[in-house]
């Protein structure tokens, strides 16, 4: 025979919420009932904002100001750097440019007075047409590199791989960029005869009018000492034949212009070169230039600035007072033997836990909410009027980092609240929660240990959960120094932010059940 299952009425669920109301009601007077814990949530929001302002308060250097303070923009509202010398005429309507590209040298000074030879892995040189000679304006180029074959690359963000191979005197490459109203075509030969695709790029209302010609330019050296990562100045040079034109070209005389007056924050001259053509017999051209045409990363080829985590820095300090108060929410009455007595009037123990997780939770969350609030734009006109490049981020981004940080230390409160009620002795478990969630954060973020170290702290530690405060992209074809301490995550925002919230639903399950399991 069949059992037949009878739901609750709706008066018995009615009342079950109505008694979990009640009990979250109890908690959260009792919270704000208590000076101290008040003091002290004050205190995280106060911390976070001092912290990350100080963190973030030195004088720029070099003298700059505030007409300094801000990155080229590219097509995209992206901060890009746009710095290379270029050889150039003007093109009126659709065009081709065909050149052989003779040879691709470097020179990078290795910061002892000595100079080595050879172009960097990223070192272009090529044929670019660009609307106009402003930093960030639209661009399409199809080039060699020093060590990454060919590519066509247009608006800064967007890069697709032609042929391999390095460029030398034995070995030349040929290149032809096309325009066709705001299409541009990119090909390589290494014949001049047999070509190529690399790539298109679709450059929406690109002007009828624009500059066209060839340019070189190479970001700094990549140099690996005893002290870490370091960047020098570094040059490349293109030796080219003679360019041969159709289309709407105009009949002056080729012009050479150093874009953006110097080489970016990405790049550098050094002592001994600077930017400029010559033209060789023939009517080919040499070209030597320094910098970078890409979107700006994080790291050392920054420059003088600040992302917007940079200001949230002093999210640790905040969120030591938020451990040590979400554990003593429930350890206080433990060792005050409150517990039974809150118990004795609500016989289901996981409603107080929960009802307590939510008080502690949602209090947290405010502070992280507000902290960033205040900080963030605070932080920004501070350095801008010093003189930093503040790194732009999208409205979108912005209110994901202020909201993740609110989720980052509600989160960290659950965690405490949970280990506290597993350990049920205050100082033990303030102390294991930020030895898991602080310690690993300040450890990755200073750089003292070694980058694969730091990166699997913040894969399996509660530390992960920093994460959401990242805005720095990545991008292949831009070198740079990609690891924690210069604000690189191993793990996306969001994934990173669940790996805390995993850590704080165990904590808190964990604890439901020995609270279920064993006397108060």
């Amino acid at each position: 025979m069949t059992a037949i299952l009878t739901p609750r009425p709706p008066a018995t669920r009615r009342a079950e919420r109505g008694g979990f109301l009640r009990t979250l009601h109890a908690e959260w007077t009792k919270f704000r009932t208590v000076r101290g814990w008040v003091l002290a949530m004050a205190g995280a929001l106060l911390a976070t904002i001092v912290v990350g302002l100080l963190g973030t308060a030195s004088p720029a250097p070099g003298g700059r100001g505030a007409d300094s303070a801000s990155y080229p923009k590219g097509p995209g509202g992206e901060a890009v750097n746009d710095s290379f010398y270029f050889v150039h005429k003007t093109l009126t309507g659709d065009g081709t440019l065909t050149v052989p590209l003779r040879s691709l040298t470097g020179v990078a000074d290795t910061g002892s007075g000595k100079a080595t030879q050879g172009a960097q892995p990223w070192a272009k040189a090529g044929i670019i047409v660009k609307e106009s000679l402003t930093q960030g304006a639209p661009y399409a180029a199809v080039m060699a590199t020093g060590g990454h074959g060919v590519r066509m690359q247009y608006d800064y963000t967007h890069d697709t791989a032609g042929p391999s191979g390095k460029v030398t005197r034995e070995s030349p490459r040929w290149l032809r960029l096309v325009r066709s109203g705001d299409i541009l075509t990119g090909s390589s030969s290494t014949d001049g005869s047999h070509w190529t695709e690399v790539g298109q790029a679709k450059l929406p209302r690109l002007a009828r009018t624009v500059q066209a010609g060839l340019f070189a330019t190479s970001p700094q050296a990549k140099q690996e000492t005893a002290a870490g990562t370091g960047f020098t100045p570094a040059v490349a040079t293109g030796t080219f034949g003679r360019p041969a034109l159709t289309g709407g070209w105009s009949r002056s005389a080729w012009s050479g212009t150093q874009v953006g007056g110097d080489a970016g924050t990405s790049g550098s001259y050094t002592n001994t070169t600077r930017g400029g053509f010559t033209q060789t017999d023939g009517s080919g051209f040499t070209v030597t230039g320094a910098g970078d045409i890409a979107p700006v990363v994080g790291g050392p080829v920054m420059g003088v600035g600040f992302s917007v985590e940079n200001f949230l820095v002093g999210t640790f300090a905040g969120l030591i007072v938020v451990i040590a108060v979400g554990t003593v929410f429930i350890t206080g009455e433990y060792r005050r033997g409150l517990l039974r007595t809150t118990m004795a009037a609500t016989p289901l123990r996981e409603r107080v836990l929960g009802a307590k997780a939510l008080v502690a939770g949602g209090v947290a969350f405010a502070i992280g909410v507000v902290a960033a609030a205040i900080t963030i734009p605070l932080g920004e006109r501070s350095a801008r009027g010093r003189g930093f490049h503040v790194f732009p981020v999208t409205s979108a981004t912005e209110a994901r980092v202020m909201v993740g940080t609110g989720l980052l230390c509600a989160a960290a409160a659950v965690l405490a609240l949970g280990v506290g009620a597993l350990l049920r002795r205050s100082g033990t478990a303030v102390a294991l929660v930020i030895a898991s969630i602080v310690v690993p954060f300040l450890l990755a973020a200073s750089g003292v240990l070694p980058p694969g170290a730091s990166d699997w702290l913040l894969r399996v530690t509660p530390a992960a959960g920093f994460a959401i405060q990242q805005t720095l992209p990545r991008y292949a074809q831009v070198l740079s120094v990609y690891e924690p301490s210069t604000g690189y995550y191993p793990l996306a925002p969001w994934a990173g932010l669940a790996v805390l919230c995993g850590y704080a639903a165990l904590a808190f399950g964990l604890a439901v059940v020995r609270l279920r399991g064993r006397d108060v």
